[in-house]
């Protein structure tokens, strides 16, 4: 069996949890929870076999030998190995909280991920790294940074929650914004599926699907009553989401998750993922840009936005230990830290050119 059966398996596997987790946050239901986890460790061990395959696969085919053939050169694999630390990142804080709520949340990033990589059909083949970027770096700058990734994503699935549990009035900033950011992820992802659907035939890859028709089918549409409509539609979501939001709260606070539980991990999650992003993201990349192009810092824009990103969870770890800043100020820090990795990640590789517009980032 090579990769692509067992990375299948995994997907199946995490979407079929994600479903099952809302389904045990809904009806507290023992079966479904204890099932749902079931599912996501069985995804997570087909997962690690079909990492483990393909960099066996990639390795022979480079002839790089396995440090310098990691397989972390492509769009593709650089979201699956994301799911991949996410969901690891997930079940260490279920066994340790014993709670499996929070799957609830985390898993439909992973669920997200998936479907962006057949959404935005982009290639699943393996191909031979350019000679520039055949380092030993690539090892410990890519890996870390998506480690640190991944524990930004969990800060922001639980800052997201903490805004949810503690925030009542509908006027309240903190409870506008949480309705906001959950209304843009799920416009945007729809907004992709509608572009996918309408000009996949048109197109030859992913690269051209997102630079050239990104919402040509809804908001930069050549009609002008689609596009009008796409608003109006964005605008009542988020209406919908903003009025009923009081009741993602009483779920929530129905399965003994806490505020400062929340509050907690989200601290705990970016005091971990900071530091390896730190050292790995920016300090080892700037060590492999040397060897690579002979300059340590250039202003890319992947370089630009990695430190953007470093700045938002430097204030939020400043906003903390420093300033004794807790709940709601820096659970927004901590959602908007994430947004800036999805630009950092996604938005530079797909919509800017540059140095790393053909690296694994």
């Amino acid at each position: 069996m090579n990769s692509s059966v067992f990375f299948g398996l995994s997907s199946l596997a995490y979407i079929l949890a994600m479903i099952l987790y809302i389904a045990y946050l809904a009806f507290k239901n023992k079966t479904v929870g204890v099932t749902a986890t079931a599912l996501t460790i069985a995804g997570l061990l087909s997962q690690t076999a079909a990492l483990l395959i393909r960099w066996k696969e990639f390795a022979e085919l480079g002839n790089m030998g396995l440090l310098r053939g990691v397989p972390l050169t492509n769009l593709y694999e650089s979201l699956v190995f994301f799911v991949w630390c996410l969901i690891l990142a997930y079940l260490v804080i279920e066994f340790r909280y014993k709670n499996r709520s929070f799957g609830a949340f985390i898993t439909p990033i992973a669920g997200l991920v998936l479907a962006f990589i057949d959404i935005s059909g982009m290639s699943k083949g393996i191909q031979p790294l350019v000679p520039a970027l055949q380092s030993n770096w690539l090892l410990a700058h890519v890996m870390m940074s998506f480690i640190a990734y991944a524990m930004f994503a969990v800060s922001f699935s639980t800052g997201l929650m903490y805004l949810i549990v503690t925030t009542d009035d509908r006027t309240d900033a903190a409870y506008i914004f949480w309705t906001a950011m959950l209304s843009v992820f799920i416009i945007v992802l729809a907004a992709m599926g509608i572009d996918y659907l309408t000009f996949k035939m048109s197109v030859k890859g992913q690269e051209e699907l997102i630079k050239s028709y990104l919402f040509k089918a809804t908001f930069r549409s050549g009609s002008g009553f689609v596009t009008v409509l796409s608003f109006a539609f964005s605008a009542a979501l988020f209406f919908v989401i903003w009025r009923f939001g009081g009741i993602m709260k009483k779920i929530i606070s129905g399965v003994e998750i806490s505020a400062d539980m929340l509050d907690e991990i989200t601290y705990k999650s970016i005091a971990m993922g900071f530091p390896i992003f730190t050292l790995g993201g920016l300090i080892f990349g700037a060590i492999w840009a040397d060897q690579a192009w002979g300059k340590y810092w250039t202003w890319d824009p992947k370089e630009t936005w990695s430190l953007i990103t470093w700045f938002f969870y430097a204030f939020y770890l400043h906003g903390r230990l420093m300033r004794g800043w807790k709940g709601r100020k820096v659970a927004m820090v901590a959602v908007l830290g994430f947004l800036a990795v999805i630009f950092t990640y996604l938005g530079v590789n797909l919509l800017l050119s540059g140095l790393h517009s053909y690296g694994a980032e």
